[in-house]
């Protein structure tokens, strides 16, 4: 369909997970996408070689994005490179799974860093480009535990809800300028990020969804793509949830 031809789009996080299925969604829709990526060369490489397989074009970036001046970096290098961003997916997310009386403080500067100030260092830099061209769309990737919240994630449920009103008052600033903020908000998927559960537990876990199934990756890249396309053109401030019903 091509429906993103011509699109300049930057994934954090997406040497593997919910990242690489957007990265490709977007690559396959046309897109020219860079994969950013915190450390792990190889999977990044390995993603860019899957698109470009595909008959997509990307580039990898390595950056860790808690770090404003290497997203800065990232972001910059982008519309050095290719004269523009017109897509900005912030997917970068990391999860620690425990009782909240059990987190450290450096527990806590790690998620919040990764999860919600990455997010901030990413937009800071891009919105600029995007105000310049009038146009832009910024993809925030939360969870429904931003939305209600979970034991035994505390840390991580705090962060997630920050990227909800981060993209609900980030949308209403940016909508003049027709920059639209969306965030999705999904159950459990299918990814790395649950093989802490055990058997029994993903037993136990897919009967309290409606659905009585896990999503898959790409039924979040999916929405991405919709989000980042001129097919959700009135779509603004948004948290999306995508859980099969659970919440």
């Amino acid at each position: 369909m091509n429906i993103l031809k011509g699109k300049i789009a930057v994934v954090t996080g997406a040497s593997k997970g919910i990242g690489r299925a957007i990265a490709k969604k977007l690559a396959i829709e046309g897109a020219l996408v860079v994969i950013n990526y915190k450390s792990d060369d190889d999977s990044a490489m390995k993603v860019v070689n899957e698109i470009k397989h595909e008959g997509g074009y990307a580039i990898k970036y390595k950056a860790d994005v808690s770090k404003y001046d290497k997203a800065k970096d990232l972001i910059e290098y982008t519309v050095k490179t290719f004269g523009k961003i017109n897509i900005l997916v912030n997917n970068a997310g990391i999860s620690k799974v425990g009782l909240f009386t059990e987190m450290e403080e450096g527990d806590w500067d790690s998620l919040i860093n990764t999860n919600l100030k990455g997010m901030f260092n990413t937009c800071h830099t891009a919105v600029k480009y995007m105000i310049g061209e009038k146009s832009g769309s910024i993809i925030n990737i939360s969870s429904i535990w931003g939305n209600v919240g979970a034991s035994c994630e505390v840390i991580y449920s705090a962060s997630k809800g920050g990227v909800n009103s981060f993209t609900k008052a980030l949308a209403k600033e940016l909508a003049p300028s027709n920059i639209r903020t969306n965030a999705i908000s999904p159950g459990v998927i299918k990814t790395t990020m649950n093989s802490w559960l055990t058997e029994e537990e993903m037993v136990t876990l897919k009967n309290d969804i409606p659905m009585g199934r896990f999503g898959e990756q790409e039924d979040v890249a999916n929405l991405a793509c919709f989000l980042c396309s001129d097919e959700s053109k009135y779509i603004t401030g948004q948290i999306i949830t995508l859980d099969g019903g659970l919440v």
